[in-house]
C-alpha cells in the first residue's frame, strides 16, 4: 500500500475495512477518466447491473456531489443506494465516497469507499478500500460488495479495450 496516497492510510483507522487490488490492461489516465464518467458509462456498458445513475446534487464528479444508483433486478442485497463524493484528488487519481441512503445501510451503519488508480506497466492497478461499521454482529463483512467492485473493474477494462 506504500505506493498509494498517504491520505488513505490516515483515513482507514477506526472501523473495519476491506481492501482489494485489481490489475487492468487499460492505461491509468484512461481508466481513471472512465471511472470518473461512471454516471454515463456504467448504465450503458453494464445494463445487466445498473438500471440508472442520477445526479441529485453537483456534477456527479466533484466533492459534495450526490448520486442515486438504481441497480438492475436480480442483484443480491442492493437495489438502490445514494452516495456522496467526499474527496477527489485528480493528480493522485483518487476518489472517496460515502453511502448516505439505500439498502446497504440496512446492513452497515456506515459505509465509505476509496478508489485509487495507479499506473502499473502498460496498464493500471486499481485499489478499492471500504470502511464499514456493521449494523449488528451477525452481519458478514461486505465481501459481496467488494466482489461486485472487482467485477465492475474487470468489465470496465474489457469495455474500454473493445471501444
Amino acid at each position: 500500500m506504500d505506493s498509494f496516497p498517504s491520505i488513505i492510510k490516515r483515513q482507514w483507522r477506526s472501523l473495519e475495512s476491506l481492501t482489494v487490488q485489481v490489475e487492468v490492461k487499460t492505461q491509468a489516465d484512461k481508466f481513471w477518466h472512465s471511472i470518473r464518467d461512471s454516471t454515463t458509462i456504467f448504465p450503458k456498458a453494464f445494463p445487466d447491473q445498473y438500471k440508472s445513475i442520477e445526479v441529485l446534487e453537483g456534477d456527479g464528479k466533484s466533492v459534495g456531489s450526490v448520486r442515486v444508483i438504481k441497480f438492475a433486478e436480480g442483484l443480491p442485497l442492493v437495489t438502490i443506494q445514494q452516495e456522496k463524493i467526499d474527496m477527489v484528488d485528480e493528480a493522485k487519481k483518487t476518489v472517496s465516497y460515502s453511502i448516505t441512503d439505500g439498502d446497504v445501510l440496512k446492513y452497515y451503519k456506515n459505509f465509505k469507499a476509496t478508489l485509487v488508480v495507479a499506473p502499473k506497466g502498460d496498464g493500471s492497478l486499481v485499489q478499492w478500500i471500504c470502511e464499514f461499521e456493521k449494523a449488528s454482529e451477525e452481519i458478514p463483512d461486505p465481501n459481496i460488495i467488494r466482489d461486485f467492485a472487482v467485477k465492475n473493474f474487470k468489465e470496465l477494462d474489457d469495455f474500454i479495450q473493445k471501444a
